[in-house]
């Protein structure tokens, strides 16, 4: 259905979301009554087993993980990125905070709001606790029918699951960004194979050389929990039934062993909660291949590093944790927009090993308490030998795939010099550097009654104003303020004309002999105002650096600034910006430079870092791929924008004045600021290729 009415799907998304709440719907309550039941059975020398060794097959489980990500970067073809200005360069790194985690000061609030760790903890708490509490056996013979009840009830919504998983299949098959996916075509191929293999023969192979459960029988007895974890991308939402089915397998395979502990996994599966799965340790591959796509590969020293810091802060949300380790190898934050796209597809196979990871624990963790785990060096030895042979097949073959079918010419630059004009505007008369403008009459009056007597807006433009105005590849003027002068001329009913503008305005001042108004996103400075009228601000942009890829990291900071010995940064030639990079920076070398463009143009000494603003910065990185755009903590610099009167004309600029804020009321400014400085919509979306649209052609 998805391929076959493509976006008119989506309306089932809201069948797909009700299914996924009802399975959630009695996770809680069955993870908090297991635990305390659970443990409250136990005598303490039994639990103090049980950790010791539940918790080494864990880490065993993750060196498995952290292998599996260490291959990653053997698939990666070699490939150059960059992207348009994004909010998250102003936004400080997410923090993580442990404490509030995984230590709850209210298990209500907790229970309310899905914080598990802290669910978790508060039940393991009064588990323990009830361990030595007399007449115990009334309260737990309660739990146990609690348990027993929830249970019951999780099955009869597992009755849903071909709606549900019908839904959800219909709408991802139908709404899925083709494009999107072909952009991240290495890291989503890569990791569907690695999540494959590990799911469907590695852990579950260790299942079976380490247990009396076969390999074939735990991805039979779990299928059903399996297939529900990855269409519904919630681990979360299967715990009851892989606890049912994992009692299931060990009283088949090892009747009377476990009989007698049967309830195992109800603790062990909710307590493994607390730490990250095989799905969560995967992630750190997301930071090699971003290393990879920001062409700064992060070095095998560094791994070590990676994997320690990875395992630690993955206790917590992954959100917080990604752009973390970004930071930490000294990668490109806007790498973390691929990290969200490629959840799409990338969450589905992450919670299936993740699925698996808690069925591995269940089934070995139960084994080895009850001390029927053995190792079978015959089987451990076949499970590495086709490991190894597949692993090898498997970067040899996602090499060969994306030798042949992928493109690894860098394209945004071309994306960037073909953007055109948001609105259709009328013809305007466009001069370009070298041509003479016909002369100006004399100003009588005002340069605004000068305007109005031609019927001619005459603007004056700086050439090296991206994104702001600049000329696309097919000969037009465009960018930010020329879609906003054209909407000027449009609100004051006359035509438009572009004159190129000097920078030598700034000393000398605006003569109305040249233009009646720059728009160029000009940045207004103390130094500046002495000289010229500017309208009211229309946009603040904020001062950052661009620096080389692999040098972000060390500019991530002002203190990490000044603590750099010997540093050159190219500083815009205004006063305004000399004085306070000077100040913020005493010891560093500064180079004035004439633009910005000046700032890729070879030194005789190398510069270390030029400063711009991230707005700005972010268009010509796209032109150079090489560098990364840097906004230092703590604190933010802005530096507003605004228009340039000519001849110090009070009447236009007043007009200007109401006309800035008429634009930013009707959502003109941000309409442009989403396009020219985000990048939104720069290509013309069309619909997902469907086979009732572009076959049939029953829909248009």
């Amino acid at each position: 259905m998805g391929l076959f009415f493509g976006e008119s799907v989506a309306d089932l998304q809201i069948v797909g979301d009700a299914y996924v709440r009802l399975l959630q719907m009695t996770v809680l309550p069955y993870v908090t009554g297991s635990i305390i039941a659970g443990l409250g059975g136990l005598h303490p020398a039994q639990a103090r087993a049980l950790g010791v060794r539940v918790g080494a097959i864990i880490v065993v489980l993750w060196a498995v993980a952290l292998i599996a990500v260490f291959l990653f970067p053997l698939m990666f073809p070699p490939h150059v990125n960059a992207s348009f200005f994004s909010t998250t360069l102003l936004q400080p790194p997410e923090s993580f905070d442990l404490l509030g985690l995984y230590v709850p000061t209210n298990p209500f609030y907790s229970l309310a709001n899905n914080i598990i760790p802290a669910v978790v903890v508060f039940s393991v708490v009064v588990g323990i606790a009830l361990m030595a509490i007399p007449g115990k056996a009334q309260v737990l013979s309660v739990l146990t029918v609690l348990n027993a009840a929830v249970a019951k009830a999780a099955s009869f919504v597992v009755l849903l699951t071909p709606y549900g998983v019908f839904a959800i299949a219909a709408v991802a098959a139908g709404t899925l960004d083709i494009d999107s996916v072909r952009r991240l075509e290495v890291y989503l191929v890569t990791y569907v194979a690695v999540t494959t293999l590990l799911s469907l023969w590695v852990l579950p192979g260790l299942v079976g050389a380490l247990t009396p459960v076969p390999h074939r029988a735990v991805l039979a007895g779990m299928r059903d929990a399996l297939v529900m974890a990855f269409m519904t991308s919630s681990l979360f939402a299967v715990v009851p039934l892989i606890i049912e089915q994992s009692k299931k397998l060990l009283h088949q395979y090892a009747a009377g062993a476990v009989d007698a502990d049967e309830h195992l996994p109800e603790i062990i599966v909710p307590a493994s909660y607390n730490f990250p799965h095989t799905g969560k340790v995967l992630t750190l591959s997301f930071v090699l291949f971003a290393g990879w796509f920001a062409d700064s590969r992060i070095p095998v020293t560094d791994y070590p590093r990676l994997a320690g810091m990875g395992i630690l802060v993955l206790f917590g949300n992954v959100n917080a944790a990604v752009p973390f380790l970004l930071d930490l190898v000294r990668i490109p934050a806007d790498t973390f927009q691929l990290f969200l796209a490629m959840g799409v597809v990338a969450t589905h196979f992450g919670t299936l090993v993740a699925a698996v990871h808690t069925v591995a624990v269940a089934l070995v963790g139960t084994c080895a308490a009850v001390g029927v785990m053995h190792v079978n060096a015959r089987r451990l030895l076949r499970l590495a030998a086709i490991t190894v042979a597949l692993v090898a097949a498997t970067i040899g073959g996602t090499r060969a795939l994306f030798a042949v079918t992928l493109s690894s010419a860098y394209d945004k630059d071309k994306v960037l010099a073909s953007m055109q004009l948001l609105h259709r505007q009328a013809s305007a008369r466009v001069f370009k550097n070298g041509e003479v403008p016909p002369p100006l009459p004399g100003v009588k009056t005002t340069v605004l009654d000068r305007v109005r007597a031609r019927g001619v807006l005459r603007v004056g433009y700086l050439d090296d104003s991206l994104p702001y105005v600049f000329v696309n590849t097919r000969g037009d003027l465009v960018g930010f303020d020329v879609e906003m002068a054209y909407e000027l001329a449009g609100d004051l009913g006359v035509s438009i004309e572009f004159v190129p503008a000097s920078r030598t305005m700034f000393e000398a001042g605006l003569d109305p002999a040249v233009c009646d108004v720059v728009m160029s996103g000009m940045a207004v400075t103390a130094d500046r105002a002495m000289q010229l009228l500017f309208s009211t601000p229309y946009l603040d942009e904020t001062v950052g650096f661009i620096v080389p890829d692999a040098e972000r990291a060390a500019f991530a900071s002002w203190d990490r600034i000044r603590a750099m010995r010997g540093l050159r940064v190219g500083v815009p030639s205004a006063p305004y910006f000399l004085r306070r990079v000077k100040a913020e920076l005493p010891d560093v070398e500064i180079v004035p430079l004439a633009s910005v463009d000046a700032m890729f143009t070879p030194h005789d000494l190398p510069i270390d870092a030029f400063v711009a603003t991230a707005e700005r910065g972010s268009a010509y990185t796209l032109l150079h791929p090489e560098y990364s755009v840097v906004v230092p903590e703590p604190g933010e610099l802005k530096v507003p924008l605004a228009y340039v009167v000519a001849g110090r004309d009070q009447a236009l600029a007043t007009v200007l004045d109401t006309w800035v804020e008429l634009k930013r009321k009707d959502g003109t400014i941000t309409s442009l600021f989403s396009h020219w400085i985000l990048g939104k919509d720069v290509t013309a979306r069309q619909p997902r290729w469907s086979i009732a649209r572009d076959v049939l052609h029953w829909m248009r």
